[in-house]
């Protein structure tokens, strides 16, 4: 019988395979287990950043609505059923376990990538949970996800920057064109505050497929306020939101979520105004913009503008002098995170994150230093963390930011503390 850890290991086993975008191994998958996907509702979110947010409000909507919820997130923080959750709890081992063994046993000459396999894994599990309605986050692009076999009721795409650029384009509209492709005949689109030139790749397509689309800033917005924000979509107004997600980029976050609640709402997916409200200050998405205590920010932002987004919330809160414990994998542009970040920085505290390819923390050190900042390498993420606690001075925080995989590192460093 497979153990839990014999199933992780047969699955982080599959990353040999590497990333190949496309779609006939999950459709083989799929077909062996009579299309699970086709059992339930969706909601497709593909974008740069925001996935995750976009999904966390509104899984928690629908939770607090009475619905019967999964959410497909990735990558994970601590755990890798943190990515498979019915109502807000992660798979349990026992069927992570049968479900990897049943889909081996059925295909076992399919060589399947890691997220191809895990794909098929949570699209499997929500049929068997007898969900009602999923919020499926792409992987990686869009028009060649293995996420991209589903009919979904609403598209939606949250905000693109360079994002994959080997394996989806070098420029922005050729990135938006990839992450576009999960738009589909007649589903309607929601589209968050993009570039112009990005929008208007999206909207082609959205025409060339008959999808009507609703875009950020022409049919919905947010305005930040004092204590939360306003959101306006087509029908309705709401005049005070408070995001319990940090930040005002959550805002435009919410908008987005807002706006697919409405399209469900003509749909019969209902959620009346209270549970929205409540389901909104309730959200939670753990390592972003997350205070752990009044000394540490654990934050995953690890792309240019993920760390624009960390530097206006700084600016915001006025945290003007921080302890940043810094840490990238190898692909990620880690010169655009250093200079959204730098004029904050008393100190860096590097560190090579706990991935198989990272960004060698001696480059880090050399970079910072060479542009006036001063910085160190420490052996681990624990070990940095612990100086750039000891360090902070008055007026001062420690953020950790660069890589999730970082700020999973960390924050399980801080719960055994």
């Amino acid at each position: 019988m497979m153990t839990p850890e014999k199933a992780l290991e047969f699955l982080y086993g599959l990353q040999m395979f590497g990333i190949k975008l496309g779609l006939e191994n999950i459709r083989t998958l799929l077909d062996s287990v009579e299309q699970p996907q086709n059992d339930y509702a969706i909601v497709h979110v593909a974008g740069t950043n925001g996935k995750g947010s976009v999904c966390a409000f509104l899984g928690q909507i629908y939770r607090q609505a009475g619905y019967r919820v999964g959410v497909y997130t990735s990558p994970h923080l601590h755990r890798f059923n943190e990515r498979i959750t019915v109502n807000g709890q992660p798979i349990a081992d026992s069927d992570l376990v049968a479900l990897v063994d049943e889909l081996h046993r059925l295909n076992p000459q399919v060589p399947a990538t890691f997220f191809e396999f895990t794909t098929a894994l949570a699209l499997l599990y929500f049929a068997r949970q007898g969900v009602d309605l999923v919020f499926l986050e792409v992987g990686m692009g869009g028009r060649l996800d293995a996420t991209n076999v589903v009919t979904p009721l609403v598209s939606v795409i949250t905000p693109i920057s360079d994002d994959h650029g080997a394996y989806l384009g070098s420029s922005l509209e050729e990135i938006a064109a990839e992450k576009g492709g999960i738009i589909k005949p007649g589903v309607p689109v929601v589209i968050a505050r993009q570039e112009l030139s990005v929008q208007d790749v999206l909207l082609r397509q959205a025409l060339a497929s008959a999808a009507s689309s609703w875009c950020f800033g022409r049919d919905f917005n947010s305005q930040p306020l004092a204590q939360g924000c306003s959101v306006a979509t087509p029908n309705r107004s709401w005049p005070l939101m408070q995001p319990g997600l940090p930040g005002a980029h959550q805002c435009d976050n919410l908008a987005v979520a807002l706006m697919v609640v409405e399209l469900l709402d003509s749909s019969g997916w209902m959620a009346t105004e209270d549970v929205v409200m409540s389901a909104v200050r309730n959200t939670r998405w753990p390592g972003r913009l997350e205070w752990w205590d009044e000394q540490v920010l654990l934050d995953g932002a690890h792309n240019a503008s993920g760390a624009q987004v960390l530097a206006q919330y700084l600016r915001d809160r006025q945290l003007t002098r921080i302890h940043w414990v810094a840490g990238f994998k190898a692909d990620k542009d880690m010169q655009a995170v250093v200079e959204a970040l730098r004029p904050y920085v008393v100190q860096a505290y590097c560190v090579d994150p706990p991935v198989e390819q990272a960004y060698p923390c001696r480059d880090v050190v050399r970079y910072l230093t060479e542009g006036g900042s001063k910085a160190a390498a420490w052996a681990t993420p624990a070990a940095g963390l612990a100086a750039a606690r000891q360090q902070c001075g008055e007026n001062e925080i420690v953020v950790v930011a660069g890589s999730l995989f970082l700020v999973a590192a960390c924050r399980e460093s801080l719960m055994t503390t």
